[in-house]
């Protein structure tokens, strides 16, 4: 019987324990922390005794109880365990990203007439894209005849923006138009250059752009008053060529009453291919605005100014044995090279709506003609020398209304080429007028003008009318 007593006491000690284990359980949940299990019996009971068959009735479901229990402990270990990780993702994924990361991360922006425009949280980089055409009407009405003409006139396309830092800047611009094309040269490239801007007075650009000789044909053509641009202008600029250019639009930070360009290239235009032994175009330009800087890239005054401006700019260049008969431009000269020595001077004036623009520029070349044979026959090629001016004028009449007019001529240098001095005979002189719709600004405008171009005989000219959308995505 002591026997059987014994047993019996270390059994509900053992319940005992283990009913206060159970109850710990749910308190160790709370604190996410997990129990250790329950020392063992220092000793266990001693087995039963075959006869004690009532002593071992009640070990069966306290083992059962036990079995359960330390199931029930590994399933809250598994839960808390899950609970800590899915914990430590969610404090891991709110963190913020590292700065290296931010280059990631991309903005897209959209407007009309500027296109779409992509650039990085960081500012590492940028690019946009944009699109440009010309759609124009053309009549010509002689004492002989009357034509019409109708076409795309400008097809362009334009990506733009920065790499690595703001002032590292690029720009390619690819033309399609019908004329856009030279005779010997199909490439459709524009512009194609980078510029570093981080210097104020000493930016640097290289690749192939307009040549920064006279204002009138390094404005902006999508800005135009009228249709097209000034026969003086078309006949006696440097237009594009591949090169290098230094150059400041505020020297010496004089809120832009001074800037200054110096340009070396090839000389032989855009898109020119093939080894040349011909020598270097150089141009220098300086510009002064004694009431300070303002956008004297475009022809108009939509923004009507509210102070008088005023820009002044001189240019000159020297055109080292180009083979080109307008000297960047024209026909290719195939019996030898010229030298050519080109200036102009420049004004542009807005206030209130109102602007003015004139222009004088010269072109000479060092030799008339270029003698030589061809499959053993004399021949000869002809250079081109003249010199011209323009006097432009425009008011805007309301937000979306302008007017515009202009009075044209060139000449031709004695001796020159005989084409150039019929040009002037004929179409030497030009007087005319225009109107102005804008819908989005320059972005998108309809324009109208009429045009009388004569010569030597005011009664032998011809009338021109034009209608043109210009529109820029």
């Amino acid at each position: 019987m002591k026997s059987i007593h014994r047993t019996k006491s270390h059994t509900v000690r053992a319940a005992a324990a283990l009913s206060l284990f159970a109850a710990a359980l749910p308190l160790q949940a709370s604190a996410q922390a997990p129990a250790a299990p329950p020392p063992a019996p220092a000793t266990a009971p001693p087995p039963p005794a075959p006869q004690e068959i009532g002593a071992a009735e009640g070990v069966e479901p306290l083992t059962r109880r036990v079995a359960e229990l330390e199931q029930q402990q590994r399933a809250l270990l598994e839960r808390l365990d899950a609970e800590r990780r899915a914990a430590a993702e969610k404090e891991a994924a709110a963190a913020p990203k590292p700065a290296k990361d931010k280059g990631g991360d991309v903005k897209v922006t959209a407007a009309p007439g500027k296109g779409f425009t992509v650039r990085t949280a960081d500012d590492t980089f940028s690019s946009t894209i944009r699109a440009r055409v010309q759609i124009r009407e053309t009549i010509t009405h002689t004492a002989e005849d009357d034509t019409n003409e109708i076409n795309v006139k400008t097809l362009r396309l334009v990506t733009s923006g920065h790499v690595l830092s703001p002032d590292l800047k690029y720009s390619v611009q690819l033309a399609f138009g019908g004329n856009d094309f030279e005779k010997d040269s199909a490439s459709p490239i524009f512009d194609a250059y980078v510029e570093y801007t981080k210097i104020r007075d000493l930016n640097v650009r290289v690749g192939q752009f307009f040549v920064p000789f006279d204002r009138a044909r390094t404005t902006r053509e999508f800005t135009l008053q009228l249709v097209d641009r000034q026969i003086a202008v078309r006949e006696l600029t440097l237009d594009r060529d591949v090169g290098l250019m230094l150059s400041s639009p505020d020297l010496f930070g004089l809120e832009g009453r001074v800037s200054y360009n110096l340009f070396v290239g090839g000389g032989e235009g855009r898109n020119r291919f093939g080894g040349q032994k011909h020598g270097p175009l150089a141009v220098a330009r300086l510009s002064f605005r004694p009431f300070g800087a303002f956008d004297d890239d475009q022809e108009g005054d939509l923004s009507r100014e509210a102070r008088p401006r005023l820009a002044i700019g001189v240019a000159g260049g020297y055109n080292h044995q180009t083979n080109r008969q307008n000297s960047t431009y024209g026909a290719t000269l195939s019996l030898g090279a010229a030298d050519y020595l080109h200036g102009a001077a420049d004004l542009v004036f807005k206030y209130a709506g109102f602007s003015l623009s004139a222009e004088a520029v010269a072109r000479h070349a060092a030799r008339d003609a270029i003698e030589g044979e061809v499959d053993g026959a004399p021949a000869r090629e002809w250079t081109r020398s003249g010199y011209g001016y323009f006097v432009q004028s425009g008011f805007l009449l309301t937000e979306r209304l302008e007017i515009a007019a202009r009075w044209d001529q060139i000449f031709a240098e004695r001796g020159t080429d005989p084409k150039l001095v019929e040009l002037v005979d004929t179409q030497g002189k030009q007087v005319g007028g225009g109107l102005n719709y804008y819908v989005n600004g320059y972005a998108l405008k309809l324009q109208g003008d009429y045009f009388y171009i004569f010569g030597k005989d005011a009664s032998e000219g011809r009338h021109v009318g034009r209608l043109q959308l210009d529109a820029t995505f």
